[in-house]
């Protein structure tokens, strides 16, 4: 008996170095997200689902990138990682032309690398994770038409050049294209400011006459805020503004009515979704990591990853804000 008993815990110990040896040590891996304006409430929450998802998978997580918007301090941060050698990278492209280069050394010197909001789908990176930014620009556009019933001149708020906001453009200038009646009046660069931004649109409000824009867009989070302030401050409330993004000072106009709707999408499923991937892809890595797995019809990995996207106006407003304050 006494030897049954031996040969049982003999049995065990070896079941337990066996399961050791295969477990993954998950303590020496680190993941960097670089976001390409670290201050907004955006990459905040993205940043929340990323910690969130290193928690859960024992890995150490660092968010970096510039405190406004900035590509070249973006490249900065990106060659500060690559320096560090982690397990993965999850990035945010600004400019394409300034960050893509970097990228596809980082891929060529063994770092997966996964593109999350705004892409750079010309690198060498595995796939994209973030929104299908022309579908919800259509979803927007949408929205516009209903709201200026077919007539009107709008402004759009936006930063030229970068991916994802040229693709919501352009999904806008798609649906507004079947509306001879509503004119695009100017496309401004608010250069990632929120103070531009304000100048801007109060610029717009004053125009009147055949020039009265009818309507202001923001295709970056960062611009809701201070438009809505600049009607508030020039009393023009007949005008509609669509925003972008799901943060505090947006979603408090939609609610007050200064602001018609936002298009929210899913920075903290970006966030936590983009490290599980990454961690995925280290630990049973693709046979090349330096492919161009677009063109692979038996790649092991996707193109884009949609996370989704939302309209927000005051009919549903009221479950943002409370999930927003659960989550603080």
């Amino acid at each position: 008996m006494k030897t049954l008993r031996q040969i049982a815990l003999v049995i065990l110990a070896l079941a337990l170095v066996f399961a050791s040896a295969c477990a993954p040590d998950t303590s020496k891996e680190v993941y960097y997200m670089i976001a390409a304006n670290v201050q907004l409430p955006y990459w905040q929450t993205a940043a929340n689902g990323f910690n969130k998802a290193a928690a859960q998978y024992k890995v150490t997580a660092k968010v970096v990138g510039p405190s406004s918007y900035d590509p070249v301090g973006e490249l900065d941060a990106l060659q500060q990682a690559i320096r560090a050698k982690p397990s993965g990278i999850l990035i945010s492209v600004a400019d394409v032309d300034t960050l893509q280069r970097t990228i596809d050394t980082a891929v060529q010197s063994g770092i997966p690398v996964i593109t999350m909001d705004s892409d750079a789908a010309i690198s060498r990176r595995l796939y994209f994770i973030g929104t299908n930014n022309a579908e919800a620009g259509r979803l927007g556009g949408g929205r516009l038409i209903d709201k200026l019933n077919g007539k009107g001149n709008v402004v759009f708020l936006t930063i030229p050049g970068q991916p994802n906001l040229e693709e919501r453009l352009s999904g806008f200038k798609q649906v507004l294209s079947t509306q001879p009646g509503i004119k695009i009046a100017e496309i401004v660069d608010i250069k990632g400011d929120a103070a531009i931004a304000f100048d801007k649109a109060q610029q717009a409000l004053a125009r009147t006459g055949p020039q009265k824009v009818d309507a202001i867009v923001c295709l970056e989070a960062v611009a809701g805020k201070p438009v809505a302030d600049a009607i508030k401050r020039a009393n023009a409330h007949d005008r509609e503004v669509i925003a972008w993004d799901a943060d505090p000072g947006t979603l408090a106009a939609i609610s007050d009515g200064t602001i018609d709707a936002t298009i929210a999408q899913k920075p903290y499923t970006m966030g936590f979704f983009g490290l599980s991937l990454l961690h995925q892809v280290f630990n049973a890595p693709p046979g090349q990591l330096n492919k161009d797995f677009r063109s692979d019809f038996y790649s092991p990995v996707p193109v884009f990853v949609d996370t989704g996207s939302t309209l927000v106006d005051r009919g549903n407003v009221d479950l943002y804000l409370s999930a927003t304050a659960a989550n603080k």
